[in-house]
């Protein structure tokens, strides 16, 4: 596997620091929830950052993440999770990893899809 190329670093740089500003700035909705704007981070967020994930590992030759990269990948992912939960009034502390983001986006080919069943956030409707 080859290291990644210098825009995707550059790439998870920018979206992991976009995560930790979104989340130190965010004002919870007064009356959840607030759909709009937990779709907000997930196409704007979540959604990018499981793409480039995807991207560099099914790219021709394959890219090697490091330790501090799969890091950065693994906070923002939480980051956006919990983002899109606290818009439905939900405060959690996500722990999914970027590749599990990315296996279920492919087996759902939904981004809020995949955020509901990493968050269970909003709950399904039983019966």
């Amino acid at each position: 596997m080859a290291r990644p190329e210098p825009e995707y670093r550059e790439r998870i740089d920018e979206l992991a620091a976009r995560a930790a500003r979104d989340r130190a700035t965010f004002e919870p909705p007064e009356n959840p929830p607030d759909e709009e704007r937990a779709m907000a981070f997930l196409r704007e967020g979540l959604g990018p950052l499981v793409v480039l994930y995807l991207d560099a590992r099914t790219a021709d030759q394959g890219v090697a993440f490091s330790g501090d990269e799969l890091a950065q990948f693994h906070r923002a992912t939480n980051d956006w999770l919990a983002l899109y939960a606290r818009c439905y009034g939900v405060a959690m502390e996500p722990d999914a990893t970027i590749r599990k983001a990315a296996e279920v986006l492919i087996q759902t080919d939904d981004i809020q899809a995949t955020a509901q069943l990493l968050t269970q956030v909003p709950p399904r409707p039983t019966g």
